[in-house]
């Protein structure tokens, strides 16, 4: 099997004969084991006689995908070998539409690399190939705005403005983004100016995605932006609008026939842009999200450190009946609402620190970062048991010495809590 793969790798189809005179079988006897087969190689080199022997003898292996879940016409797309791409879709066309890794087929490998020639001879003649879709319900236009493609979404857009489909031009992935959408939020001025120029009676300028936004509305989110206004001026020249001025020209266009209240469309446009800016879980990466966690757990770390060692009102100067140098004046005169203070500020400290040690478990000096949370810890346990005057300095020591265990263990139940939920919701569901 290895003298197969090799001559695979080289091309040689000399080699590959003398193995089938030796083995006639081999290629029907792949072990099990083997994600690969030798289509992959010879196609991700670009061997195209070794490639066309292979299929003489087993077209089907054209189908297998591999480890890393690309078959050979994904490998052969994705390095622009187009003899190859021609070849095994002229075996089996069918292979065009084979869904790989994260769903993408081999025109979006293709498409992800740039290779045009491979684009126009798969849409040529895989019919249907620019309605495939990711996982995420993303076209080969959609994987191309947003990796930057100009080239890969050119052809693919004149290619449909000849044909006349529209429809492909207005799908949506998962979030409800078309293609519109994603050339407004990657800011991409020339493919925003072939949509609006050349196909304007086939896109729908207005239309609205999951978060309720039209593409209108993605740009003005941030309209600081440089060449924004530009990007405006040719949106509102093809005749876009915002959600919110579309739900008022729809309602009082339907008010000739009859009354239609229209006061909550304000409320619904503020709905929707707060859903949009929800975390979701396609669209933000693990990355992102863990980084604004961070920030914001290091952001209440040093607010309520700063409350634990400068209470508010500050503390005595002196030595006085009633009252002893360093303690809190709030604490002598407002027990109550001290101990509260003390509480949730501690709560708040010791939440973030634990959030803190959390999402930098896995970084390097993890140790060293333990030991400054540590001391961190001890430096505001000290201070708010110092500053607390009487009777509330048995509270503050308690208090301190009982959250460090409470919150990891809280915080474990509350998960558990969640998860029983949600195995409730579909045991239910499923009754």
């Amino acid at each position: 099997m290895d003298r197969l793969f090799h001559s695979a790798q080289k091309g040689d189809v000399e080699e590959l004969q003398k193995l089938l005179k030796e083995q006639p079988l081999i290629l029907h006897h792949m072990p099990f084991t083997c994600t690969e087969n030798p289509l992959h190689y010879s196609c991700a080199a670009g061997h195209l006689d070794f490639t066309k022997a292979i299929l003489e003898l087993k077209p089907d292996l054209a189908g297998d995908l591999n480890a890393h879940g690309y078959s050979p016409l994904h490998l052969a797309s994705a390095n622009g070998h187009i003899a190859i791409v021609k070849e095994i879709v002229r075996v089996d066309p069918s292979i065009c539409h084979l869904p790989g890794r994260e769903g993408n087929t081999p025109l979006h490998a293709a498409v992800l690399r740039g290779k045009v020639d491979v684009i126009y001879e798969m849409i040529e003649k895989c019919e249907g190939c620019l309605e495939d879709v990711t996982f995420q319900k993303e076209t080969a236009l959609h994987l191309a705005i947003k990796n930057i493609q100009f080239g890969s979404f050119k052809i693919m857009l004149d290619w449909i403005r000849r044909k006349n489909l529209g429809e492909i031009l207005n799908m949506k992935d998962e979030h409800g983004n078309m293609i519109l959408h994603l050339a407004v939020w990657k800011k991409q001025r020339q493919v925003l100016d072939l949509l609006v120029e050349n196909v304007p009676g086939l896109l729908e300028v207005n239309a609205i995605n999951n978060s309720g936004l039209t593409a209108l509305d993605l740009l003005l989110i941030f309209p600081s932006e440089a060449g924004d206004r530009e990007l405006q001026e040719v949106l509102q020249r093809a005749g876009a609008l915002k959600a919110q001025d579309l739900a008022l020209h729809i309602t009082t266009h339907s008010c000739s026939t009859r009354n239609t209240p229209a006061n909550s469309t304000t409320s619904t446009s503020r709905s929707n842009l707060i859903q949009f800016f929800k975390f979701h879980a396609g669209r933000d990466s693990p990355s992102d999200v863990r980084s604004t966690l961070l920030v914001i757990a290091i952001l209440v770390a040093t607010a309520t450190y700063q409350v634990g060692i400068s209470p508010p009102g500050g503390t005595w100067q002196d030595d006085d009946r009633g009252h002893v140098a360093g303690t809190s004046i709030m604490g002598s005169h407002d027990l109550g609402s001290y101990v509260l203070l003390v509480g949730f500020n501690s709560l708040g400290f010791n939440v973030s620190l634990y959030m803190i040690a959390i999402l930098t478990s896995k970084f390097p000096l993890t140790i060293d970062l333990q030991v400054l949370l540590f001391s961190l810890y001890f430096t505001f346990n000290l201070t708010t048991i110092a500053t607390s005057p009487g009777r509330s300095k048995v509270f503050a020591i308690v208090i301190t010495s009982v959250l460090p265990t409470v919150v990891p263990l809280t915080g474990n139940l509350l998960r558990k809590y969640e998860v029983l939920k949600c195995l409730l919701r579909m045991f239910r569901r499923g009754r």
